[in-house]
């Protein structure tokens, strides 16, 4: 597995487990088997619900903790310096451990939805840089972050952002904000990898998978990597869970880089961190 060295000397995996949408026990019964199976890098949220479920598939697993890297996130309707705090420790409580090794804002303030959005975010990075500077969170980034909420938040931080988790797919890439994280050494991170299953109708897709004999799923996935992106596909299917960790026994071309890194938009979610909680008609 290829790690990726962040901004602030941490490594992650460059495939990671998701577990956005499982349910207690198929959460419980995922995150066992993918850590038993080579997944080091768990992804959750406060707001999938399912910390509680995920900390015991980590603790069922029997993998050392110090070997997993543990992300969960801050939900938007939290926002602010105090509950920040207040919410991180809900999150250890729920997922029963005594630190969290990635800590995200899981969508950024903006103008909707806060009176001054720039100094929401400022406070809430503030607390999460108090909260990794006492050891309860190892690496701390952001998540749905556009330039601008980024360039804002740079006016104060002292720490910088390790991670960006972006939407990010064939059809929908942002490669602009893409080279603007790498520009700043944050790494970017996929959510949504299979633009929602939309990728399974498309012919370029299937013919580029069959070129390699691969699956769709495993071409998305290798082209995220071959950006030097992290990904992180979901799957309670003990198959797809091992296939999508499998992804490096073949490389695209830049033509096919290319061919991809062109595809018109599809699988868009509608998602935007300037107007949330509204969202766009999906495509």
């Amino acid at each position: 597995m290829k790690n990726l060295l962040l901004n602030d000397g941490n490594e992650l995996p460059i495939i990671g487990f998701g577990t956005y949408k499982s349910t207690e026990q198929e959460a419980i019964d995922a995150v066992q088997f993918a850590l038993q199976n080579g997944y080091r890098l768990i992804d959750t949220a406060a707001f999938y619900f399912n910390e509680e479920a995920v900390g015991k598939g980590i603790k069922a697993s029997g993998i050392p903790r110090e070997e997993i890297i543990v992300t969960t996130k801050l939900w938007r309707d939290y926002l602010g310096y105090e509950s920040t705090k207040k919410e991180l420790e809900k999150s250890l409580k729920k997922l029963d451990l005594d630190y969290i090794d990635l800590y995200l804002i899981h969508w950024p303030a903006n103008a909707r939805n806060y009176n001054n959005w720039q100094e929401t975010n400022a406070d809430t990075w503030r607390a999460m840089e108090e909260l990794q500077a006492e050891g309860k969170i190892k690496s701390i980034g952001v998540s749905n972050f556009w330039q601008e909420h980024l360039e804002a938040l740079f006016q104060s931080a002292k720490v910088k952002p390790a991670i960006n988790q972006i939407e990010f797919h064939p059809g929908y890439w942002q490669p602009e904000l893409t080279a603007y994280c790498k520009k700043h050494g944050i790494v970017p991170e996929a959510w949504s990898p299979l633009a929602r299953g939309r990728v399974f109708h498309n012919e370029t897709l299937k013919q580029i998978a069959q070129n390699h004999q691969q699956s769709i799923a495993k071409v998305c996935l290798r082209w995220i990597t071959q950006h030097e992106v992290v990904v992180i596909p979901k799957s309670t299917t003990h198959e797809r869970i091992l296939d999508n960790l499998d992804v490096f026994g073949f490389e695209l071309t830049p033509e096919e880089m290319n061919l991809i890194d062109n595809l018109p938009e599809m699988g868009f979610s509608g998602e935007l961190p300037n107007i949330w909680p509204e969202r766009l008609p999906l495509t």
